[in-house]
């Protein structure tokens, strides 16, 4: 049967992708987590978010490396299957799909409620919230069907109208900073550092996700790595500067702002105005993130599809669009249904970890997939160093898992992981059976 794959556009270049990678990235956190790490490490804040980006950095590097190796359509589910097998790439390739279907799932809800809340209060709002739900990822669904560009185009858009209101909360707020407020107190411990990290880098996730749809991307080789490191690298300096206003705006009680600690900060200096234009740009940011999970995580549906671990259906390709159209399709029907149900909650925090172990399981198939020269189009970008860098990204995931999960968490992971294998285990079984004579 024809390998689905080549029926797909290569549309996606430097620009296409870094803005999906950056989109990804910037989310609904930052909006939230300057509060969090203020009450964390006070002062000290900004050291969990250069925690967050030498971690980022390793892992940014093994992507870079194994997407401009391997080219097919599924991003991490991909790099590791070629590089350790098809148990492996199973695994990974649920554990994608998953943290990107949670994660989703919790920000529609937030987004449509956030929405609801301006227009009714009580029964009218929980109906209002359902309704937005499914509007928002149908009409995100039908965009994605109709050409990866046209999602592309809209997460491009998107991107623009989010960053604005950031780069202004920057730009105005750099000059009510207060310099006490931005005193340290005594230096604090490293597990606090990296407990807190373990934290803000969920801001910093989702390059995971957002690689998935390399089967439309034009010359992995250089774009892949070019749009990883351009990205990231934009959202690392971005973030710095947020945290630097906020703290040195509100001080110590920028921890008490709770959910809206933007919004607070630029109350201060920029009254009702200025609260509601961060208010709109975090709803904005969350659509910004739905428009980019929709056109990256139906990718790793497909690639899973293509590879017989789900219905051959679930990997067709449209023939006027060449888009994966019935894996867009079940997926949208899959996130408004876990974002109805409201029982995403425990799931979202799961998702959390997933992201960790999916960056070990990239780490070790850069050493791998080294070590086989696997190559797609075009010499492939090499992290120098040799082992070092996919050695630290393990070495350091491992210790964020530790450090932010509890054991009813890492049991619920370990059970994912389980249940993947098993699942793998019976497909296998199940064609010995049928090929037997």
């Amino acid at each position: 049967m024809r390998d689905p794959d080549v029926l797909l556009e290569r549309a996606l270049g430097v620009r296409e992708l870094a803005a999906t990678i950056f989109n990804y990235t910037v989310g609904s956190g930052i909006f939230a987590l300057p509060a969090v790490a203020v009450a964390r490490l006070g002062g000290a804040a900004p050291l969990a978010y250069f925690a967050c980006a030498i971690v980022m950095g390793c892992v940014a590097l093994c992507f870079a490396e194994a997407g401009s190796r391997v080219s097919h359509t599924g991003g991490p589910y991909a790099y590791v299957e070629v590089a350790l097998g098809p148990l492996a790439g199973f695994v990974a390739g649920v554990l994608l799909t998953v943290t990107g279907l949670t994660a989703g799932a919790g920000v529609a809800v937030l987004f449509a409620q956030s929405l609801a809340s301006l227009a009714a209060a009580g029964p009218r709002r929980t109906a209002i919230t359902a309704a937005l739900i499914v509007l928002v990822i149908g009409a995100l669904a039908l965009l994605n069907v109709r050409g990866v560009r046209r999602g592309a185009r809209a997460v491009e858009i998107v991107t623009i109208a989010k960053l604005l209101p950031l780069a202004a909360f920057v730009a105005v707020g750099a000059f009510f900073v207060r310099r006490a407020n931005l005193a340290w107190g005594a230096p604090p411990h490293l597990a606090s550092v990296l407990g807190t990290a373990g934290v803000v880098i969920f801001a910093f996730s989702g390059i995971e996700s957002a690689l998935t749809p390399s089967g439309e991307v034009r010359a992995p080789a250089r774009t892949v790595p070019r749009a990883s490191f351009l990205a990231l690298g934009a959202a690392t300096l971005l973030y710095l500067a947020i945290q630097w206003v906020a703290l040195g705006v509100l001080g110590g009680a920028l921890a008490g702002t709770g959910a809206t600690p933007l919004a607070a900060a630029a109350q201060v200096f920029a009254g009702e105005a200025g609260r509601a234009v961060l208010i709109g740009g975090a709803t904005v940011s969350m659509l910004g993130y739905l428009s980019g999970n929709m056109l990256a995580v139906p990718r790793s549906v497909f690639a899973l599809a293509r590879d017989g671990f789900l219905p051959r259906t679930l990997a067709e390709v449209h023939a006027r669009f060449r888009t994966p159209h019935v894996a867009v399709a079940i997926y949208a029907a899959l996130l408004a249904a876990l974002a109805l149900s409201g029982t995403f909650e425990e799931l979202a925090v799961l998702a959390n970890l997933t992201a960790f172990v999916l960056y070990i399981l990239c780490a070790i198939a850069v050493w791998r997939l080294r070590r086989l020269d696997v190559r797609s189009d075009g010499k492939p970008f090499v992290i120098p160093g040799g082992p070092l860098v996919p050695i630290a990204t393990c070495v350091l995931n491992a210790g964020l898992i530790v450090e932010t999960g509890s054991v009813r968490e890492l049991i619920g992971l370990g059970v994912l992981c389980g249940g993947a294998v098993l699942l793998y285990g019976m497909r296998e079984l199940r064609r010995a059976r049928t090929s037997a004579p």
